[in-house]
């Protein structure tokens, strides 16, 4: 039978689920993948803060809510989502940016 004929997809090992055989190792990717969507998560309402508070044009609303955006980007680097480095670069431009509206 050639394989033009067939029906069905093949399984690759990529495309598994779940390829682990030990239980340690199922519960491991089972905390990684909860790991992941809550990085994920962090990740994006941190971008969003970001971008929202890129938006804002009153050096007053502006100041008290670069506080709480600075707060998130510092725990992302302590969870180790972000490089600590990329953190203090986001701050500086961001302290930046508030500090020249006018």
């Amino acid at each position: 039978m050639k394989i033009e004929t067939l029906k069905f997809p093949l399984l690759l090992p990529s495309k598994l689920k779940n390829m682990a055989n030990h239980q340690a190792t199922k519960k491991d990717m089972r905390q990684a993948a909860k790991r992941r969507e809550r990085n994920r998560y962090y990740g994006k309402s941190t971008r969003n803060a970001i971008r929202d508070l890129k938006a804002i044009e009153d050096k007053t609303m502006a100041g008290e809510k670069v506080i709480g955006v600075i707060s998130m980007i510092d725990k992302l680097a302590r969870r180790g989502v972000i490089h600590k480095n990329k953190a203090s670069n986001l701050k500086s431009k961001l302290t930046r940016r508030v500090n020249a509206i006018a």
